[in-house]
């Protein structure tokens, strides 16, 4: 798509409440009137149905396969009816990637987050926003901080006790949930309860949820900062240890919407703080072991970023087939033979490569590295407590050499 094109504007993107075309602006209104097609859900075509007189298009399931229809009426009058704001959570961002925004006339209805601030009296900036819609409810387990407000679009009529399972599970289970069903229409309906009480039946399949997080003694919280507690991962002990890793992402400095690979990625530790410290931020794991690859895709997940991809095979044989990352982190003991110059050839210009070791070996490999390279190595020693007979004394682990470097 050329962003600089301009063209007269013939897809109209219109949101649609719950109180249908009542709640429309008379250029809304006539934007329906006038099109030859209207595509959008089943319900909104119905809500909308006094105002078509063109060809009505119904969702398919996936709503993709209706892209190219849609593109193929080009220059004549299309209107396509979203909930709300097309734009929030909406099918509009869907289109605004085939369509010119000269090409776009969108005027949106208010959002169902906006809806439901105003019933619950919450500031929106205040509050987190996610949809549970098409995506796991472990969508949750970042914004779940004592204290925080969330709002979260529900799939359907069966999320909302999910989530309160799913809660009650984590450690929250004194959290309010409130239920909001059919905002901006006659039937709406806002019910509340605790997740540990939550028996609401009877549930609006259109519906939203505003949790207010009460954390229990067990609650499973995550933590803001870089390095995680290593028990909130699963791992066998291939696993880059918290204190290590609060390093390593510092050196690795995460910028929104950037792509990682984690090459030996194990337990998935370094890529999923990687991705926890921005939403849009991506990262692909390479790991040759089958189990570690599953579990690392799990603890994903567990985590709240089940977007984490993972590439099962060997480094750097598997690079030539992958996206150029914006940095790069290897880690572990093994062997670096052709390993570095491969991943420094894939990397970005402006890109960061940070690699730990712990042998040797692998440190004669990490000097060679900056000499041909640049960058700077540097040596990180940790003591922890243990005991000994009935002392206590400071235990050193294995001194790991990080180098890392800028793709100039």
């Amino acid at each position: 798509m050329n962003s600089g094109a301009q063209h007269k504007p013939w897809l109209a993107i219109l949101g649609i409440g719950e109180d249908g075309i009542a709640g429309l602006s008379p250029l809304a209104k006539s934007l329906i009137e006038t099109a030859t097609l209207v595509a959008g859900g089943q319900r909104h075509l119905d809500l909308a149905a006094s105002l078509i007189s063109g060809e009505r298009l119904p969702w398919p399931s996936p709503m993709r396969e209706a892209v190219p229809n849609i593109l193929e009426r080009r220059g004549e009058p299309v209107v396509v009816l979203a909930s709300g704001d097309p734009f929030c959570y909406g099918v509009a961002a869907t289109f605004s990637h085939h369509v010119d925004a000269s090409e776009i006339q969108a005027i949106p209805a208010p959002s169902a987050f906006s809806l439901a601030a105003s019933e619950l009296a919450w500031s929106l900036p205040d509050t987190a926003t996610v949809t549970l819609c098409g995506r796991p409810i472990e969508m949750l387990a970042p914004h779940l901080q004592p204290g925080r407000k969330i709002f979260a679009l529900s799939a359907d009529a069966e999320t909302p006790l999910a989530v309160a399972t799913y809660l009650v599970a984590h450690g929250f289970a004194d959290s309010k949930v409130h239920l909001l069903e059919a905002l901006g229409g006659d039937n709406h309906r806002v019910r509340s309860a605790t997740a540990s009480n939550f028996a609401f039946n009877d549930i609006h399949p259109l519906n939203l949820l505003g949790i207010e997080v009460v954390a229990g003694a067990d609650a499973r919280i995550i933590p803001l900062a870089n390095g995680l507690p290593d028990n909130l991962f699963d791992h066998d002990g291939q696993i880059t240890k918290r204190e290590v890793r609060a390093i390593t992402l510092s050196s690795l400095a995460p910028r929104a919407g950037e792509l990682l690979w984690d090459v030996g990625c194990g337990a998935g530790s370094i890529a999923i703080e990687w991705l926890l410290a921005y939403p849009a931020n991506r990262a692909i794991g390479i790991e040759r072991d089958t189990e570690r690859a599953a579990r690392s895709v799990r603890n994903a997940a567990e985590l709240g970023v089940p977007h984490f991809k993972i590439c099962q095979g060997n480094a750097p044989g598997v690079f030539s087939d992958m996206e150029a990352p914006d940095a790069i982190y290897v880690g572990g003991g093994g062997h670096m033979d052709g390993l570095i110059n491969e991943a420094w050839k894939a990397l970005k210009p402006g890109g960061r490569i940070v690699i730990n070791g712990v042998t040797l070996q692998t440190e004669t490999r990490l000097f060679e590295a900056m000499q041909s390279f640049g960058g700077e190595l540097t040596r990180i020693s940790i003591e922890r407590q243990s005991s000994i007979g009935t002392m206590q004394a400071f235990r050193p682990a294995m001194t790991v050499t990080q180098w890392r470097a800028t793709k100039r």
